[in-house]
């Protein structure tokens, strides 16, 4: 015993080495991020340049976690090198990031998961709206929700991609915790009303129905919207997460009260430019068929044939006539891999009209 605080004076010296190591060494990486920026610059003969790269971002933090020798599980590690990575990169040229806000949704802290902190986060009233500001070129890349493990995908992203030119440039996925809100010191008995996102309601149904049955539940816009009103109404409580609860100064009476544990919302990076293969992509696309008989299965037989993997395949109504249909799909590849060239032939040839919505790397975080 006597030689323990030796033992810790060392270790301690040991972290404090360590660290001016890590410090040098961020600093020799920001410093060569600054270098890239100047190579790309002067490259570019005054022409806008694109500092962010997807494909390359997702190739580093893959390789972080192949070679992460521990104790820190992999995620941690990569999130660790995604915050270095956003540190470095707003060297370069610092992004703006439409999101469907308002601050403190789960949509900001998907986009601060795969863009790191290091950016600037613009929330918007609507998916529209998120939209709209890329298209613009007022922000680089935008945040949108795309589908919830538990209640299944959002129709109005999906629809927003029939008329938009904006490319899917990646996607991140976020494990969705749902916490039952109050004030400090509030008293439950109290409320009587209840605020959330209806996806929140629907994803917590079993929880509420049993646990506070009595409360009315008032529907918003989101879940951040509902913390505010929770904060500044007594008689009020909300359902959302950690980031409203921190923003607007509510506790969790409950925690972790949505129905499945896996409770999972996949977010898709919308942009204006196409993404070159990263080595582990996925292609979307929308595809209008002819109304007949086995529409259906001739869309899907190439997929079979060639081997390809299929992860989300969606039917919508088209815009452009009534008991009419666009098929949303997802699978595994790149539009550049010869495999999915032969199969986008394919289905080009039976197909009224196919649009490629992007391909992307396969989300990493």
């Amino acid at each position: 015993m006597s030689n323990d605080p030796a033992r810790l004076d060392r270790l301690r010296e040991r972290i404090d080495s360590i660290d001016d190591d890590l410090l040098r060494l961020i600093s020799e990486r920001a410093e060569c991020a600054r270098e890239v920026a100047e190579v790309k610059q002067a490259a570019s003969e005054g022409a806008d340049v694109s500092f962010y790269r997807p494909e390359r971002e997702a190739q580093i933090l893959r390789r972080i976690k192949e070679r992460n020798p521990g104790p820190l599980a992999d995620e941690e590690m990569a999130r660790l090198f995604r915050e270095v990575m956003s540190a470095c990169l707003a060297l370069e040229k610092p992004m703006r990031i439409a999101f469907l806000g308002p601050e403190g949704t789960f949509t900001q802290a998907a986009a601060l998961k795969h863009f790191g902190h290091s950016v600037h986060s613009a929330p918007m009233s609507a998916i529209d709206d998120v939209f709209r500001e890329v298209e613009s070129g007022n922000a680089q890349y935008g945040v949108v929700p795309v589908e919830n493990s538990t209640e299944g995908m959002i129709n109005h992203t999906l629809d927003m991609f029939m008329s938009s030119g904006l490319k899917i440039c990646g996607e991140v996925q976020l494990r969705i915790h749902h916490h039952l809100l109050l004030p400090k010191d509030a008293d439950l008995a109290q409320v009587t009303r209840l605020y959330s996102h209806q996806q929140s309601f629907a994803q917590c149904r079993k929880w509420l129905d049993t646990t506070v049955p009595t409360l009315e539940r008032v529907t918003v816009s989101s879940n951040a919207e509902a913390a505010r009103l929770a904060s500044e109404e007594p008689d009020a409580a909300a359902i959302a997460g950690d980031m409203a609860a921190e923003l607007y100064g509510l506790e969790a009476l409950y925690e972790n009260i949505e129905d499945r544990p896996d409770n999972t919302t996949r977010f898709l990076i919308i942009g204006r430019e196409d993404v070159p293969p990263s080595g582990q992509d996925k292609t979307s696309i929308l595809v209008s068929m002819h109304n007949r008989p086995g529409a259906l299965y001739q869309l899907l037989e190439p997929f079979h044939r060639h081997g390809i993997d299929l992860t989300r395949i969606e039917t919508r109504p088209s815009p452009s006539g009534t008991w009419a249909y666009v098929f949303y799909i997802d699978f595994k590849g790149h539009r550049d891999d010869r495999e999915i060239q032969a199969v986008l032939s394919d289905v080009e040839a039976e197909c009224v009209e196919m649009k490629h919505l992007g391909s992307y790397p396969i989300g990493v975080l």
